[in-house]
Formats: structure tokens, sequence, C-alpha cells
């Protein structure tokens, strides 16, 4: 095993470095999600992957639906935003930092992932600064979160290059073979992104629905055609359909935003929501 800790690369940028102020940042934010709806019996849901002062409130509804739950592992899968490759690479080294401190990568389970794998591998694509000197805040933004609810857990993180229908496949079936009651599965994705307010609600509002209706092959169809937008489609179409396999028999949305609800600015917004898959 590689013997590599990932550091907090975002932390300042996406969210607080101070402890005292990250802590109280999603402190609000869980508070806030817990006015809406209550759900149990959660296997893992959607999440938004913004700077916190962005999509922070939205997904502090997905996160307060895990309050009671008593999750061991924690699964994420991402998009890569700087590095593109083929497959979907699960971190090679034996830990992330955040300013919280360390999560362990499980390794056992990782290696399940990858065994006998044509498009999941171990390696750093994907999840350490490339060449653009920006590093991958998919995962990392969701640990602080997890990390408040939950002192003790191991994280298996996947980073997709591709999100093409060979690599969603398989990585459904391999979610299927390492689910049990005690991992939560996430997906971290945005939605449209840079379009008017009006039409960023319209194509996002067709995730939505597809979510709701539980439905990831027509959310599939919908990404590949164009008709909606999410940067994380592959992640969220993986888990959903992996879910729906292992019979979790709901999905809904628990929360919506775009960026423009923060900033103001209805020419160019960037979609958010958070779901929850659960029995």
């Amino acid at each position: 095993m590689v013997n590599d800790c990932r550091k907090a690369y975002n932390a300042g940028l996406f969210y607080p470095e101070d402890t005292g102020k990250l802590k109280s940042m999603i402190d609000s934010f869980i508070d806030a999600g817990s006015c809406g709806i209550k759900i149990t019996d959660v296997a893992g849901g959607v999440a938004p992957h913004a700077g916190y002062i962005y999509s922070g409130t939205t997904a502090g509804y997905f996160y307060s639906n895990l309050i009671d739950k008593k999750f061991e592992k924690v699964v994420i899968v991402s998009p890569s935003h700087y590095d593109y490759f083929k497959g979907a690479c699960v971190y090679e080294g034996n830990c992330f930092r955040t300013p919280f401190g360390k999560i362990d990568v499980n390794v056992e389970i990782r290696d399940k992932l990858t065994y006998g794998s044509y498009h999941i591998f171990n390696g750093k694509s994907g999840h350490l600064p490339r060449h653009t000197g920006s590093a991958e805040h998919g995962i990392e933004v969701h640990l602080p979160f997890l990390q408040t609810l939950n002192k003790d857990f191991t994280l298996i993180p996947i980073v997709l290059g591709s999100q093409d229908r060979l690599t969603v496949k398989e990585l459904t079936n391999k979610l299927i073979e390492i689910y049990d009651d005690k991992t939560i599965f996430i997906a971290s994705s945005d939605l449209s992104h840079f379009h008017q307010k009006k039409q960023a609600h319209q194509l996002d509002s067709i995730v939505v629905e597809n979510i709701d209706n539980y439905d990831p092959e027509i959310l599939q169809k919908d990404l590949e055609s164009g008709k909606c937008e999410a940067c994380g489609g592959g992640a969220i179409v993986a888990i959903m359909a992996a879910l729906k396999k292992l019979n979790f028999k709901n999905s809904k949305v628990v929360n919506r935003s775009d960026s423009g609800d923060i900033n103001g600015n209805a020419t160019s917004v960037v979609g958010y929501l958070s779901s929850i898959f659960y029995n």
C-alpha cells in the first residue's frame, strides 16, 4: 500500500480552514436541513460539491438525514474536474486529511472494487493536483460534514475520469457487491452550469424528476442526449442503480437551489440538489 495521506488541498478555498469556523458553518447547514423532510433507513444519496457558501445549505439537507445513521464506511463517487482518464480511480493512498483530522481509506473494500475490474483501478488519477495546479474538490468537501456526524468511519474515495456506460455499469455492479447496512453511498454532483436561471431550472428539473421517479436508466439517457446536465451524472446513475437493485424502494430530492440564490446573479448559475435513497 502506498503510504500517502492526501492533504486538504481545498481548505481555505471551498470551505474554512479554521476548525471553529468550519464546525460552526457545518452545524448551521445541518440545523437548517433538519427543518426539512426527515428520513430514516438511509442507504445513500446525492449531495453537491461547490464552495460551502453556495451549496452548503443544500448539502445540509442530505447530511441532516444521517444524524441517526450508524455508518462505518462511506463510498463517495465524484467526477474528475481537472484530470481526464478512462475509468474510475480509487485512491491508492492510506488516508485523507481535513482540518478535523485524518480519515483512513478502507483498503479491504478498495481491493474488492478493483479486483478483476476492467474499468476500476487503484491510483492517484483525479485525486491529486495535476498540471493545472488545482486539486479535485468533489470528494474533499464532503468529508468535514461526515466527520461532524461521525468521528470513526473509513472512506472509499472514487473519482470518475470517464462516465461512459461501461464504466458506470461496472461500478454499479461493484457497489452492489460491497454494500452492507453500515455503508453510505454518496454521489457527489452539481447540476447544470452557467445557464440563465430560468433555463437552468428547466434542465435541473429533469434530473429532479428522474431521481424522484427512481429511474437511473432514463436519467442516463437524458444526460447522454443533453436533455439535462450533471457533472457527476455517472456517479448518480451508478449509485441509484446499485441501491435500486439492492431493493431500496425510495428515492427523493429533499432540496434544490442554485448559485444565483446566494449571489443574486440570474444570468449564469450552477444548480444543486440533495437527494436520499432509502427504505
